[in-house]
């Protein structure tokens, strides 16, 4: 495939969504517009059975090289996964077995298929670090751990803070860099593409290039998808827009993002040209209803991974089941195997855990027949037909 050099296009990949590029922006800048065909890589550790739009972020921009003509891997960290990116994390990730790492994998292509192309002349190759990190020994480890310092390690922020609060740091957590450095040389790419939180381990690849192939490796890091005060979605909001969601459940969750979000949610997950988010953003400074700016950005999201008749399912759902303030025609049935409605939420999986069905009902957050179950009513009984609803957007109703 033809290397693209368009000025205009690689200013584009260069700005939109970037947080940092490493040496500089003028040395990625140069090599894009050499015409030589570049490799880089993203990896993507399997410690959830499916990708979220955070993934999504650096895929859209692998998207961008890939379209210009470049070689692109989608590496599945199937040996890093198993230790987990310690990156921002106050306590010791739990190990997953091998046989965990490879169900949570299993339809990452797939998923990944709305954004990559992994097909035609220029396909996405995917790759699994076992390849190289399964097979290494003792005194291959040793030689690869030369190359780094403790005192490099510990100044990683997590890590400070740990030992502030007098918390464990287990070795394996600082080998996890280092393997993660390895994936490039293993590889020999010229660059990655990473979320900022990942700028730590990506560098730490870039040194280890230097190191051992004298190659300048590019590292460009990705904003994260965060409000003005850092609040960032995740798991424990229930807004987190995993990319094997349903049309509606995308939707919904786009609309519960905070306003904060709207602009760098248009950035970063759409493809609405910036001169046009530029013009959202003077809208929004002049007083213009956040909700409806926000219904265009679900509607552009739900398009952008799931398709444009996807998108107008997720608006149509919305619009009736929320704006509305009506129960969805098609809710999900259950027979139930007692009638509380601890047991329905649990059942249905509307809710993960009793303590997160009784944490539902005490917040005031679950309803039957549209009336709000009272606090600590843990053992409230539901009939046949009966609609019990979480929150605005989970229903069930009892067979």
């Amino acid at each position: 495939m033809k290397i693209i050099t368009d000025s205009q296009k690689i200013d584009e990949l260069l700005v939109r969504g970037v947080e940092n590029i490493y040496p500089k922006k003028e040395f990625l800048e140069s090599l894009l517009k050499s015409g030589k065909k570049l490799t880089l890589y993203t990896g993507y550790d399997p410690t959830a059975p499916t990708l979220h739009i955070g993934h999504g972020i650096t895929m859209m921009k692998l998207r961008q090289f890939q379209d210009l003509g470049h070689k692109v891997i989608m590496l599945i960290g199937d040996f890093t996964g198993m230790i987990g990116d310690p990156t921002d994390k106050t306590a010791t990730r739990q190990k997953l077995t091998r046989e965990e790492v490879l169900v949570n994998c299993k339809n990452y292509q797939e998923q990944a298929s709305t954004i990559l192309n992994f097909k035609g002349e220029n396909a996405v190759e995917v790759k699994f670090n076992s390849e190289w990190l399964g097979k290494m020994n003792f005194l291959d480890i040793l030689e690869l751990t030369s190359h780094f310092t403790v005192q490099r390690m510990l100044e990683r922020d997590m890590f400070e803070k740990r030992q502030e609060e007098k918390k464990p740091i287990y070795l394996h957590e600082f080998l996890y860099p280092v393997m993660q450095a390895y994936d490039s040389v293993a590889m020999d790419v010229d660059g990655e593409v990473g979320g900022n939180d990942q700028t730590f381990n990506m560098l730490a690849g870039r040194d280890l290039m230097k190191d051992l192939k004298d190659k300048e490796k590019f590292v460009l890091t990705m904003k994260l998808l965060a409000d003005a005060t850092g609040k960032k979605m995740g798991k424990s909001e229930g807004n987190m827009v995993a990319l094997a969601d349903s049309a509606e459940d995308m939707f919904g969750k786009v609309m519960s993002w905070t306003d904060g979000m709207i602009l760098g949610g248009f950035e970063l997950c759409t493809k609405v040209p910036m001169s046009e988010i530029k013009k959202i953003e003077n809208e929004l400074k002049s007083g213009s209803n956040p909700r409806d700016l926000k219904v265009r950005l679900a509607k552009e999201i739900v398009t952008n991974f799931l398709g444009s008749d996807e998108a107008e399912k997720g608006k149509e759902y919305f619009i009736s089941t929320f704006s509305k303030k009506e129960i969805p025609s098609e809710i999900p049935e259950i027979t139930p195997s007692t009638y509380d409605v601890i047991t329905v939420l649990t059942e249905s999986k509307i809710c993960k855990s009793k303590s997160e069905a009784r944490q539902n009902i005490d917040q005031g957050g679950v309803k039957i027949n549209e009336i709000k179950v009272t606090v600590k009513n843990y053992t409230a009984i539901v009939k046949k037909g009966d609609v019990v609803q979480k929150g605005s957007r989970f229903f069930v109703r009892v067979k």
